[in-house]
């Protein structure tokens, strides 16, 4: 199985938080509209009592297992077609 899109999901991860970590979004726009833990956190919480470094991190996490499920579903699709 190729990790093609496992890759790129978590390169777009890492490229969110740097993104704002470097603080071109000085809102955090990007980061709520994009990063899916936060979306959890603003539903059932304070994003303001939550660490920012932790976010990061369940932001490049979740971006890496949509990747890997990507991965799955698509190797699962070409061992269908093959057989």
């Amino acid at each position: 199985m190729r990790l093609t899109y496992t890759i790129v999901f978590t390169a777009i991860g890492l490229a969110l938080c740097l993104f704002n970590a470097t603080g071109y979004d000085p809102h955090n726009a990007f980061l709520f509209m994009f990063s899916v833990p936060i979306w959890f956190v603003e539903l059932f919480g304070d994003i303001h009592k939550v660490s920012v470094i932790g976010m990061y991190a369940l932001t490049v996490l979740s971006y890496a297992v949509i990747g890997a499920v990507c991965d799955y579903l698509i190797a699962k699709l070409y061992r269908r077609r093959s057989a």
